[in-house]
């Protein structure tokens, strides 16, 4: 139960008649040795052991098995028990994996690698995001750096290292409409043709099918399945350079997209100029056995931005190309329901935060509709 005792001259027959107050000894339902002092009689020293060890007593294994997983896992940084827990996500893919690499990586171990669990409350989460602000991190993976490490923490919480879970009122990094930059239809004319052929045929893609970069790496000629229709079925992932599934997306599953007659015109004449393989337009240019590099395309934007002979806005990114495909949808009454299936969005809300300030319908033109119609 513990032990009792002075730290004083006397010896122990005489601890009843000294002035100097008892001290008591024991052992935590966690195992930490714990010492309280100030105790003025022997009676009250026992007391106060007898109320401890009642308190572990009624507690019981659970409450010592969580005892000591947080005196266990609280005082482990944060790299080693990230590096725990990745080890117990069987369930990733291979790209999956390597993507979560990345972020602890390069945004979360330096910033947070160091730190003991138990120190992480709402401030240091807060911390955490602006300081990727500062950095000039971009929005989208802000939002995957935060969300894993609301992972991480949750996984802790229940564990027990936390009463209060420390994302409790942080806001998580919010997409703002004003930094999604698109190009008007003079400067997409002028950007789409800036570049090789690829990088005409690639914002093609983007800018008139609404294509991530990876699924216009993936274009193969076999999947125009109508006049106006090409079937998206892969992508080329940017983590792994393989071919993959879509996002968002089952293997096997894939979407339909409008096919404008430019977009296909461009696809069909770089087939014919260029050639394909197994149906696949676009392949690594040192190595056509291997699928198109994301690098290229990026490395070739810079070159474009830094000659300078087209007018590209600030915050203008090759991601670009796809808000024009929205913007142009919206702008032409095209339902937004219908825009969302097309990017291959996880569910509305995502459409609707992103592109809710391209939608041309007003308070002003739905009161002007709606009275037509009633007073016709």
């Amino acid at each position: 139960m513990g032990s009792f005792f002075k730290e004083c001259e006397h010896p122990r027959p005489r601890w009843s008649k000294c002035p100097h107050s008892y001290k008591i000894r024991y052992r935590s339902a966690a195992g930490r040795q714990v010492q309280e002092s100030g105790f003025a009689t022997q009676e009250k020293a026992i007391g106060r052991l007898t109320e401890v060890h009642n308190a572990r007593k009624q507690a019981g294994p659970r409450s010592a098995a969580k005892a000591e997983r947080v005196l266990v896992y609280g005082a482990m940084r944060f790299g080693e028990y990230a590096a725990e827990w990745k080890a117990g996500q069987r369930d990733l893919s291979p790209a999956s994996v390597r993507h979560l690499e990345s972020l602890l990586e390069h945004h979360m171990l330096p910033l947070l690698g160091s730190r003991r669990m138990n120190t992480f409350d709402h401030w240091v989460v807060e911390g955490f995001i602006r300081s990727m602000e500062r950095a000039g991190v971009g929005l989208a993976t802000q939002a995957n750096a935060f969300d894993k490490l609301k992972t991480i923490l949750l996984d802790a919480h229940r564990l027990g290292l936390y009463d209060d879970h420390p994302l409790t009122g942080v806001k998580p990094p919010q997409y703002d409409p004003r930094h999604a930059v698109i190009p008007s239809p003079t400067q997409l004319r002028k950007i789409r043709t800036a570049g090789d052929d690829r990088f005409r045929l690639i914002t093609d893609l983007m800018s008139g099918c609404g294509m991530r970069n990876g699924e216009a790496a993936a274009v193969n000629l076999r999947n125009i399945v109508a006049d106006d229709v090409y079937r998206i079925t892969e992508q080329v992932n940017q983590t792994t350079g393989h071919y993959a599934r879509l996002k968002h997306r089952k293997m096997g599953e894939y979407r339909d997209v409008p096919l404008p007659a430019r977009v296909k015109e461009t696809i069909e004449w770089y087939a014919d100029t260029h050639g394909t393989t197994d149906g696949y337009l676009l392949r690594h240019p040192q190595d056509p056995s291997r699928p198109f590099p994301h690098y290229y395309l990026n490395n070739q934007w810079q070159r474009i931005k830094k000659a300078g002979e087209v007018e590209i806005p600030e915050g203008m990114v090759i991601y670009s190309c796809r808000h024009f495909f929205a913007s142009n949808c919206l702008t032409h009454n095209i339902p937004i329901t219908d825009v969302a299936e097309w990017m291959g969005h996880k569910n509305i809300d995502v459409t609707f935060k992103i592109y809710r300030h391209l939608m041309p319908g007003t308070i002003s033109t739905a009161a002007t509709t709606l009275n037509h119609t009633l007073t016709a």
